[in-house]
């Protein structure tokens, strides 16, 4: 009850302070402009509020400063401090009343800002967790902010040296675990100062998780501080002339230091403890997924983790340190023992220096680093080895670190830490895994049938016993999962015709008129699925192995994929001068890509000029090929005849920018044959759409002395449409974590009905309803009007059309009444050789995405130029069709969008300043509003007129 008393006489002389008003208009406007002002908001082009509470620690010093520097001052000027301690109140109410007070206020500053929160929501897919956490963490932070105030309020009569002082200790509270002070020490001593830092502590809880270990520790400065507060006013009270005088003060002065003696050993106690949090973000990004509780279940071997950190690194790298320490902590601890965990210094430890660099290939990265007086290069150690049995896997600091330039500075965060390690840990461990423990992990028993008849070539003698050799020696392995048989069908006619039908095997032809055939086909069946191997002469046994390994892990979940890129090699640029005087040629395209499936998949570069696409690829990307020559066409079709996965990128056009421009030119038509007989078609023309995202356009530009100069300039470019929501399909699993995407130069697909036939189609990205087409090639303005920018004529009428589809099922081959290209010669009415699958053996998948430079190099560098992360979704995209492909879809439920990936809703600069001008008015609106009560109730009560006294 005495404290609810407190808290109303507090809160309405702070209501009725204009120096609490004032202080929180300097709060509310400060916190305003840095979000939309000095963080440029509307640059960023995130749905996120990060950039709200990155200030919150040094705003709330401010805020609490003004609220708690008259607390006990001002009782102590006028004298009623004295009568306080006469009362018979207990100190702890009066504290307590105060301190509640006082949070009450902070409590409506920080909802005053919810306005910006509210606003992003509006504009984008705003993370509410984040938010929530954030809150959250102001809260903490300004409790231990007011405690600190009021104690420093405490000592003094005079309030301006209480704001001081507060401001003070407050400001080296946060000072001691920043990136500024902590970069002049060493790792282990920067990780002791950011833990005692305030602002280090905030940042753990504002990104939405919420660990025990940092509310205990804002709860301990608020408890010691309330609990120094307490025995700075009880000493008033106590008579030290009286005999218990002296034992009372021994007591309080006790209690105060078992209090934090308490509070120090609490903190030390909780701080290996990492599993004690609750991650609110809408993804879990900071919760170990189950898939990853699955992998390290699965792991047959111990698992050894090692974090390789300098203690001295780079300023912006060190506060990365601890979180990644954290994260392999807890991969420790969810493995049950199987994984453990170490972390080292090699530059201070000569002889692991010597092993990682030797033995793993680890060097220091140097990195270039400057204070006020010098400038030098520091070479630090930032890598995680993980090793697995005789496998290893190294991520380096470019796999762990994503190096992001916004308007508002260099921005250095970590990549998606989980997916990256989980990626590693069964990279090694299926690198690690033998046959003997392939074949234990085949989803079904294994049926090996050699087909082998008729007049065999000699030259494929040899391989029929390497085969046969194989073959015998993995039924050893575990004859319960692994059968073997030689079969001849050519004395069986219904044989015959039944491989046929099932798995499309016919005779091969032994001569080049067909005269003599033969059968030599290595077929694998496990379960449902069925793969096909094609006996080639001389190989050995090393080949056979690896060959039937491959089909292995085809049919095993969870196993290692590879994936052949097909881009058209760049060309001389001047083919009439000779080959000693060329200059280099350019660099090939879709380097970005290629980097980055890397990372997690087997990946290499192929031109098929043989044919046929190697037999341990899982998924063939074909964008920018060129003009395929039928070498090539036959080895993409065969390839999903037998049952693998196309990834096209191919649209109407493709596009050349250089200085001077850019121009579209049409895309080479070979590649849309192959899709059109397996029912898809490309169509004509480039989409065009109002919701655009931006792009970098050269443009002219005239001086008032009738000069012109060539300039870029960034604007809503309508063949950039800008997707997401309802254009995005997320029930597709390809389409996990996606919040949007853009469709550079795109083409609409479609597909034929009368040949789809037992085919599921399912399409993955639409364009919006203002879409429209355009035919003619042209992708520079139509006009140029000074003053007023460029435009462009739209299209036809508006329609939604589909841009990106998947076909899954068997498809007919384009060569089915075509000869085979790989033998010399031939029939001109098809291949009666018998090698060419005249349609599927078991089930594919083909993706055809509309737009050849979809994630080209060229978007890549526009999207770095323009730092739209819009373009982010693009290559995500295609990192999940892969993994859908091969049906490797447990990674996908990690892979999930990174917080640039939430991006707004394009805008004009109109919306921005509409948005901007709510903002403010919503945000000081409701100040406005809700202090004009209480100024209105004292007015009411001053002006109220005592009522006449009528005469007796």
């Amino acid at each position: 009850m005495t404290i609810g008393t407190v808290i109303r006489k507090e809160l309405r002389a702070l209501f009725q302070s204009p120096v609490a008003v004032i202080f929180l208009s300097i709060f509310l406007a400060a916190t305003l402009f840095l979000f939309f002002t000095y963080a440029r908001f509307f640059a960023r082009g995130l749905a996120d509020v990060r950039p709200l509470f990155q200030w919150m620690p040094l705003l709330l010093i401010l805020l609490v400063s003004a609220i708690t520097m008259r607390s006990w001052a001002e009782e102590r000027r006028s004298g009623t401090l004295e009568v306080l301690m006469t009362l018979p109140v207990r100190t702890w109410d009066l504290i307590l009343g105060k301190f509640f007070a006082g949070l009450a206020l902070v409590s409506v500053g920080l909802l005053f800002t919810t306005a910006i929160p509210l606003m992003v929501w509006t504009l984008g897919p705003l993370d509410w967790g984040p938010v929530v956490g954030g809150y959250f963490a102001s809260l903490l932070l300004a409790s231990a902010y007011l405690s600190i105030g009021l104690c420093v309020s405490a000592r003094t009569d005079n309030q301006v040296v209480a704001l001081m002082i507060t401001m003070v200790v407050g400001i080296l509270l946060w000072l001691v675990g920043s990136d500024t002070l902590t970069s002049l020490f060493s790792q282990n001593v920067s990780d002791v100062l950011r833990a005692i830092g305030t602002g280090a502590r905030f940042e753990s809880v504002e990104r939405g998780v919420l660990d025990l270990r940092d509310i205990v520790y804002y709860g301990s400065i608020t408890v010691f501080f309330l609990g120094l507060n307490a025995y700075f006013l009880d000493r008033e009270r106590v008579d030290t002339a009286a005999p218990d005088g002296g034992r009372r003060m021994m007591s309080m002065v006790s209690t105060l230091g078992l209090l934090a003696v308490n509070a120090v050993l609490l903190n030390l106690w909780l701080q290996p403890v990492h599993r004690a949090r609750v991650d609110l973000t809408a993804n879990g990004d900071y919760s170990l997924s189950p898939v990853t509780t699955a992998t390290l279940a699965a792991l047959d071997e111990p698992l050894k983790i090692r974090g390789l950190f300098s203690e001295r690194t780079h300023p912006l790298l060190a506060p990365l340190v601890p979180q990644i320490k954290d994260t392999l902590t807890e991969y420790a601890v969810a493995s049950g023992g199987i994984v453990t965990v170490e972390f080292a210094d090699p530059s201070k430890d000569e002889e692991l220096e010597g092993e990682v660099n030797e033995r793993f290939g680890i060097k220091s990265v140097p990195f270039g680093v400057a204070d006020s007086h010098s400038q030098s290069v520091l070479n630090a150690y930032f890598n995680v080895l993980v090793t697995y049995g005789d496998k290893f896997e190294v991520l380096s600091f470019e796999d762990l670190v994503e190096v992001h330039s916004d308007p508002a500075g260099m921005q250095v965060k970590l990549k998606n830490i989980e997916y990256d390690l989980t990626r590693t840990v069964k990279k090694v461990s299926q690198d690690f895994v033998g046959m003997d423990q392939l074949v234990a992990k085949l989803p079904a028993p294994a049926k090996l049938t050699f087909f082998v008849g008729g007049a065999v070539p000699p030259a494929y003698e040899s391989s029929i016993g390497v085969f046969e050799r194989v073959a015998k020696q993995l039924v050893t392995l575990d004859p319960a999962k692994v059968t073997f048989e030689r079969v001849d069908p050519t004395a069986d006619p219904a044989m015959m015709q039944k491989l046929m039908d099932e798995y499309g095997i016919q005779p091969l032809a032994a001569d080049l008129f067909g005269s003599q055939m033969f059968y030599l086909h290595f077929l694998i069946v496990v379960g449902d699925e069925a793969q096909r191997i094609m006996p080639r002469a001389e190989v050995q046994d090393p080949d056979v192995e690896k060959m039937i390994e491959a089909a292995f892990r085809r049919v095993t979940p969870g196993q290692l994929r590879r994936v052949s890129l097909l881009v058209e090699e760049p060309k001389p640029s001047n083919p009439q001068l000779p080959p000693n005087m060329q200059p280099p040629p350019p660099p090939p395209d879709y380097r970005f890509l290629e980097q980055t499936l890397a990372q997690n998949l087997q990946v290499e570069r192929t031109q098929l000029t043989e044919g046929f696409v190697k037999e341990d690829v899982d998924v063939l990307v074909v964008a920018k090929p060129g003009e395929l020559v039928p070498k090539q066409m036959y080895a993409i079709d065969q390839f999903l005849m037998r049952g693998g996965s196309v990834v096209a990128l191919v649209g109407a056009y493709q596009v050349d920018a250089t200085r001077a421009g850019i121009e579209a030119a049409p895309e080479a038509s070979s590649l849309r044959e192959l899709l059109k007989t397996w029912g898809v078609e490309v169509g004509e023309g480039m989409v065009m759409s109002e919701a655009v995202a931006p792009f970098p356009l050269p443009t002219e530009r005239a001086l008032p002395n009738g000069m012109r100069i060539q300039e870029v300039q960034l604007i809503p470019y309508p063949f950039f449409p800008d997707l997401r929501g309802p254009q995005l399909n997320d029930v597709h699993p390809a389409l996990a974590g996606i919040m949007g995407l853009t469709m550079p130069w795109s083409s609409p697909v479609e597909t034929t009905s009368e040949t789809l036939e037992d085919r599921k189609i399912e399409w993955l990205v639409k364009s919006d309803a203002t879409s429209t087409l355009r035919t003619d090639g042209r992708i520079s303005p139509d006009d140029m009007k000074p003053g007023a920018g460029p435009s462009w004529n739209p299209g036809p009428a508006p329609e939604q059309v589909t841009l990106a589809l998947a076909v899954t099922g068997r498809f007919p081959s384009y060569f089915s009444d075509k000869p085979n290209p790989t033998l010399e010669g031939g029939n001109e009415a098809g291949d009666t050789s018998g090698r060419t699958l005249k349609r599927s053996v078991s089930d594919g998948k083909l993706v055809v995405v509309g737009s050849s430079e979809f994630t080209s190099d060229l978007l890549q560098a526009i999207a770095m130029n323009t730092n739209a992360e819009i373009h982010a979704g693009n290559t995500q995209l295609i990192q999940n069709i892969v993994d859908w492909s091969v049906e490797d879809t447990d990674l996908l439920s990690i892979r999930t969008a990174s917080a640039y990936a939430r991006t707004l809703r394009p805008m004009d600069e109109a919306t921005t300043s509409t948005v901007l001008a709510m903002a403010w008015a919503l945000t000081f609106g409701a100040m406005v509003v809700v202090l004009a009560v209480p100024w209105a109730l004292r007015r009411n009560t001053i002006a109220l007129p005592a009522a006449p006294v009528e005469a007796p």
